[in-house]
């Protein structure tokens, strides 16, 4: 069976984008919203986050929960794109 391959939507590059924007308002390393992120259940490196951010890995809809909540914003923010509903 052939990789399947990574091929990100515009939905996806978005989030990713703002999920960086989110965590760097905040103040966070990847380091730490991936310690969040873990602690939450979800084990996740900075590594992984970094994939993530730069829309080289797949952000599935449990990461997308768990990031959201690490952030506290909703996931509706992030899948919108729109850090205006980021309070």
């Amino acid at each position: 069976m052939a990789a399947r391959s990574l091929e990100i939507g515009p939905a996806g590059i978005r989030t990713a984008r703002t999920i960086e924007i989110i965590r760097t308002e905040r103040g966070l390393a990847q380091r730490q919203l991936a310690d969040r992120v873990t602690a939450l259940g979800r084990p996740m490196s900075n590594t992984m986050l970094s994939r993530i951010e730069r829309a080289q890995r797949r952000c599935d809809v449990d990461d997308l929960v768990v990031i959201a909540e690490a952030l506290y914003v909703s996931p509706l923010a992030l899948l919108e794109g729109d850090t205006a509903l980021v309070t």
